[in-house]
């Protein structure tokens, strides 16, 4: 069975997720840590984290994956914006144990002119600080769309920072479809011919999840700006091709697509799992 979901607002705990992933036919979703543009973090509630282990069984929700803030950059130039983000990474990671098993996906980071090889070195510096060797939760590099001085726009740059980091076991990638068709990878056209190069590079086998959206932008734009499925410049054939791939269709996929509401991401839901023969 397909595993896909949204992103949903965590601002009333995970049962209430559960349950809002229920209420569009998801069986997985994705949620920020922490404020998106800040960093502070609400407390977790045992009673919640027991309360949404009875909804996500009901569900089949399995797995899920939590989103480090944006704030966060540990190729910063500056000291303490590399400490703000080992800490707030250290301390997302210690209160993910409290739902052991699950991903948590971050943004690489921008080098901020200090140029790319730099800001690789600092990244896996960062990992290598933070991850640790009983840690349940898999952390999740995710591709980018290469604007500005942002690390991650090619494979050869993921691929760079995770030999870098001593506890591979604990890495995967989060693949974006937007982020890297923006950055040059024609998905449209040759999602075979990307997935060999990814497979060559960075290995299938790291691949742990994928963000399903359409793109505002042409093929190589470097910008950035997700459109709900089928309404962007990756179409809906190309983007019903990545959910039923062989080498991906086992993989989850959460929508990070432009809704003021859930019915939105609820028709996305039914049309994929349509195509997905459910």
């Amino acid at each position: 069975m397909l595993t896909i979901g949204c992103h949903l607002s965590s601002a009333k705990g995970y049962e209430a997720m559960a349950k809002d992933a229920a209420s569009i036919n998801a069986n997985t979703f994705q949620f920020f840590t922490r404020n998106p543009r800040g960093g502070k973090a609400k407390p977790i509630d045992p009673d919640d984290v027991a309360a949404f282990e009875v909804a996500a069984q009901q569900q089949g929700i399995t797995r899920f994956l939590a989103h480090a803030p944006y704030t966060l950059n540990p190729a910063g130039a500056e000291e303490r914006v590399r400490e703000f983000a080992a800490m707030t990474f250290a301390d997302d990671l210690a209160r993910m144990e409290a739902t052991p098993g699950q991903m948590y996906n971050f943004h690489p980071g921008s080098h901020v002119k200090q140029g790319v090889d730099v800001g690789i070195e600092l990244i896996a510096s960062a990992l290598n600080q933070v991850l640790k060797p009983e840690q349940t939760t898999t952390v999740l590099l995710e591709t980018m769309a290469g604007k500005g001085t942002e690390i991650g726009g090619r494979f050869e740059e993921l691929a760079a920072i995770m030999d870098r980091v001593e506890l591979k076991d604990h890495l995967g990638v989060c693949l974006d479809t937007c982020h890297i068709w923006d950055g040059g990878y024609d998905i449209a056209q040759n999602l075979e011919g990307v997935l060999e190069e990814f497979d060559q590079i960075i290995g299938l086998d790291r691949l742990k999840a994928i963000h399903l959206n359409d793109s505002k932008n042409p093929l190589g734009a470097h910008k950035d700006r997700h459109a709900a499925i089928g309404e962007g410049c990756i179409g809906f054939e190309a983007l019903a091709s990545v959910v039923t791939h062989p080498a991906l269709r086992h993989l989850p996929f959460f929508l990070e697509t432009p809704h003021d509401t859930l019915d939105g991401y609820a028709k996305e839901i039914a049309d994929l799992r349509a195509v997905a023969g459910e």
